[in-house]
């Protein structure tokens, strides 16, 4: 296994995705970037594979829409789990921008 080092990244203030963890190339599978979602905005669906995510929310008021769930309210101070081979999508409800970090990390078979 390739030895990986510690490191840090910023978080800026630009209205756009920020790329924070790219994979492989900095650790051993983790991908983590900041996400900002202007009013009415959604991430679009997807799944989340064989990966398991986390987001944290830093501003705004929106909801995750999982699957065959019922909408789970998410905005400032909030943190969400996302199973793996889960369809979600994200979206802004509120009227500021919505930011939140996600942190996805593949599975391991046991």
């Amino acid at each position: 296994m390739s030895t990986k080092i510690a490191l840090t990244a910023e978080l800026n203030d630009k209205k756009e995705y920020q790329r924070l963890l790219d994979g492989t190339t900095q650790t051993h599978g983790m991908k983590a970037g900041r996400v900002y979602l202007e009013p009415g905005h959604d991430c679009h669906e997807h799944s989340t594979e064989a990966r398991e995510e986390m987001l944290v929310f830093l501003s705004g008021q929106g909801q995750v829409l999982l699957h065959n769930q019922d909408p789970m309210p998410v905005g400032q101070g909030k943190v969400a789990y996302i199973p793996p081979h889960t369809l979600h999508n994200v979206q802004n409800t509120g009227t500021e921008p919505l930011v939140y970090i996600f942190c996805v990390v593949p599975t391991v078979s046991q």
